[in-house]
């Protein structure tokens, strides 16, 4: 089943419109779109490794996606939390650390962090989506990114550096 998301004035104003997964969305309008980071006590932050036969496959990335119709950014962030590593994650618990607007994909992106201690043997991977996770350093997240590792539409360096 498709996806069906709520489109969004630039303001972030919900336009009174639906749309589904795949198809253009006009222009003027945007989707909801979060990436969630999750950060242990020992300052390490979650990845996940998308699956081979995914846009991007496997590149290592913070649990994301988009959120649904009728959900908002907090709610759609820890839905997709769930649903892809099986971690259930208290809304209350979460900040956002930016909230931008890109032309180039139509959507707003929001990005929230979680801090949460979290055994890698409790995870349990949506095989459609995620084929790995672990736990990595600050310094291995910019050595990722600078390798080419890490989904081309995560921004490190802005990301990470709210969250510290």
């Amino acid at each position: 089943m498709k996806e069906k998301w709520d489109l969004y004035d630039v303001k972030r104003n919900k336009a009174g419109l639906t749309w589904m997964r795949g198809m253009a969305i006009p222009k003027g309008y945007y989707h909801l779109v979060v990436s969630v980071w999750i950060q242990n006590d020992r300052g390490e932050y979650l990845l996940s490794r998308r699956h081979p036969n995914k846009q991007y496959p496997l590149c290592w990335e913070c649990t994301g996606g988009s959120v649904l119709a009728g959900e908002n950014s907090l709610i759609g962030a820890v839905r997709e939390v769930k649903e892809e590593l099986g971690i259930k994650l208290n809304p209350a618990k979460g900040r956002r650390i930016s909230q931008i607007c890109r032309e180039e994909t139509q959507d707003l992106y929001d990005v929230w962090i979680f801090y949460k201690n979290i055994d890698i043997s409790d995870i349990i991977l949506q095989e459609t989506e995620v084929i790995d996770v672990k736990w990595v350093t600050k310094r291995e997240l910019f050595r990722m990114a600078q390798n080419g590792e890490l989904h081309p539409l995560l921004d490190v360096s802005n990301m990470v550096k709210e969250a510290i």
